[in-house]
């Protein structure tokens, strides 16, 4: 089952890169109307009649309903590290549609992300094993999860516009990684019929989470490249991820520590990837 979830994750991630491509496109011919930074009410409005963001948000849409049933089929922490694949795929069709060569240093930064978040699945897929939420873990990750809504949600109408395109990464990232635990958790509840107010709760605060976190992403398109979108999103948010499902669930009770070690090492790869990214990539060098 553990190998049919990382195939099914993967054909999430060669989605969601398509869905990011279609919708940065949009994004590039809505420049004329003004849609830059901090998406506004207004901006949404006007990609609402972009055929190409709608057609990306539907490929987006799909590319979370595979990621939710890849969830259903193995461990948290070996599935949702696979779609850092989304970001190779995302460079190489923004390269194509912007005329934008990937320059030596963005390859290396993109090395990086996809070599900490594949070594990360590796070691993940030998020691993790699937463990159920109880009603008091589930609690805590549901509690931390609110607190972040409501620190992200002031930040991001007191801030929004002065922030840059690596802010929003972030914040998606971080929402992200919490609703891909309590998908995960709903759906099981509603399979074997437990649907009670706890459930509700978590489902409507993974909907909070996925409009505001929806935001952040189509403000971090309209602020920088989709790679460097794609690349915050596929490590940050498994990142998250995967500490909930270290600390909380217990899902890596059997790793000793040199694999612990290595899953952070793995992990601080990754984020430095990430943050070169943001640094050398050349459609941010030319506005600069």
């Amino acid at each position: 089952m553990k190998v049919v979830a990382i195939l099914v994750s993967i054909v999430a991630a060669v989605t969601l890169a398509y869905g990011a491509n279609f919708q940065n496109a949009a994004f590039d011919k809505g420049e004329k109307h003004g849609i830059t930074g901090a998406l506004s009410f207004k901006n949404l409005k006007t990609l609402l009649t972009e055929k190409r963001w709608l057609g990306g948000f539907t490929f987006v849409a799909a590319a979370s309903v595979l990621q939710v049933i890849s969830l259903t089929m193995a461990p948290l922490i070996v599935v949702q590290p696979v779609g850092a694949i989304a970001l190779v795929i995302t460079a190489l069709l923004n390269a194509r549609s912007s005329k934008t060569p990937i320059t030596r240093n963005s390859w290396i930064a993109m090395a990086l992300c996809t070599f900490g978040i594949g070594a990360f699945v590796i070691q993940a897929a030998g020691v993790a094993k699937d463990v159920a939420l109880n009603d008091a873990s589930l609690l805590v990750v549901l509690g931390l999860l609110i607190a972040i809504l409501v620190v992200l949600g002031v930040s991001f109408f007191t801030f929004a516009r002065k922030a840059k395109a690596l802010a929003f990464i972030i914040g998606a990232g971080i929402l992200y990684g919490f609703v891909a635990s309590l998908m995960k958790v709903v759906v099981q509840r509603i399979i074997q019929g437990d649907f009670e107010w706890l459930t509700v709760l978590c489902g409507v605060a993974t909907i909070g989470a996925v409009v505001l976190g929806g935001w952040f992403v189509q403000s971090a398109y309209a602020s920088g490249p989709p790679d460097l979108v794609i690349a915050g999103l596929t490590v940050i948010d498994p990142m998250v991820g995967v500490s909930i499902g270290i600390i909380v669930l217990g899902e890596a009770q059997q790793a000793d520590l040199f694999t612990m070690v290595c899953f952070s090492l793995s992990g601080v790869v990754a984020i430095v990837g990430v943050w070169l990214l943001s640094k050398v990539h050349p459609e941010l060098a030319k506005k600069a």
